[in-house]
């Protein structure tokens, strides 16, 4: 229901800030690794969030990339896991050290985040497998140019997987503009 929120930043209180829109203040709860990056309070903030519904209440979570969300939305999946464990999870690691651990499946790395015990860590690598790991290719690379982050959110919003969007963005040029590489990559996936 709300996909992005850009505003002013009026408050930060770890893990939540308030953001005004336009004289409507929105309390989103942000993992850390967006917290420490958000700009001084009463500065410009985007951020794209996730929105949970329920019986007791409505809760807005906020992140500062697309590969958090779509890694908070892979945690919320498994059984056992909440919204405020997924929070714990990117808090204690970035996206690219939870693909890593996923993709060694090292349960180590995961039990060092507080909240998360041996057999929830040996859940997140089971059920994350090929989900979050190296199998999403330029997804969750650290290094994924902006154009090349866009193009790939553009395919996956024209109902391709992330499997296909990957594969098509290897097969463009690195510095290839965002118009020109959804045309290229439709090409390459229509063949």
């Amino acid at each position: 229901m709300i996909g992005k929120l850009t505003g002013i930043l009026s408050d930060k209180n770890p893990p939540e800030v308030i953001v005004d829109c336009h004289g409507v203040g929105y309390e989103v709860n942000v993992p850390m690794s967006t917290f420490y990056n958000l700009p001084a309070t009463g500065e410009k903030v985007s951020l794209v969030t996730h929105f949970v519904v329920r019986e007791d209440a409505q809760i807005l979570y906020g992140f500062a990339t697309l590969s958090e969300r779509e890694a908070f939305r892979q945690l919320i999946k498994i059984s056992g896991v909440g919204p405020r464990t997924a929070l714990s999870v990117l808090s204690g690691m970035s996206v690219a050290d939870l693909a890593q651990a996923i993709t060694s499946q090292e349960a180590g790395r995961l039990v060092k985040v507080p909240g998360i015990g041996k057999k929830t860590a040996e859940r997140l690598l089971l059920e994350l497998k090929g989900k979050l790991g190296g199998d999403l290719g330029g997804l969750f690379a650290v290094n994924t140019s902006d154009a090349q982050s866009d193009i790939q959110q553009a395919l996956m919003a024209l109902g391709y997987s992330d499997k296909e969007a990957a594969a098509a963005l290897k097969s463009l040029p690195a510095d290839v503009g965002v118009s020109e590489g959804i045309k290229l990559a439709l090409k390459a996936l229509n063949k």
